[in-house]
């Protein structure tokens, strides 16, 4: 069965750093597109950034460019989100996702991904 596990969330204080996890099973997570979203109760689910086969970035959201990190460990099967310097507005459940398709490059739109990890709560508060 095709499968993303996504972990790592947590309360945190503003500054603080965490890791978020996207495990793949049933496929090759290196043959495929991966993003990670963000969606905050009562808004609209966003992008954050994507990494795609070749190792390739795009950030969706400017605002976490500078303090978080993406990248993808094939042997591992697993992609990671390193947010640092975490701030109020990083609050928000984060969802990773494959794209459809394994020739596929990336997308911020989310209905261009078929699998999708389970949720995983951020949040930063003093």
């Amino acid at each position: 069965e095709v499968q993303l596990q996504a972990s790592g969330g947590g309360l945190v204080q503003p500054g603080s750093s965490l890791r978020l996890s996207c495990a793949a099973s049933g496929f090759n997570l290196g043959s495929y597109t991966i993003s990670w979203f963000r969606q905050v109760p009562g808004k609209e689910r966003e992008g954050v950034v994507c990494v795609n086969r070749h190792g390739g970035v795009i950030w969706y959201r400017y605002s976490v460019k500078d303090r978080f990190g993406i990248a993808r460990d094939n042997a591992e099967n697993t992609v990671y989100l390193r947010m640092n310097s975490l701030e109020s507005e990083d609050t928000a459940v984060y969802y990773c996702a494959r794209r459809r398709g394994s020739s596929y490059g990336c997308s911020g739109s989310g209905s261009q991904y078929d699998t999708w990890g389970q949720r995983t709560l951020v949040t930063v508060s003093s």
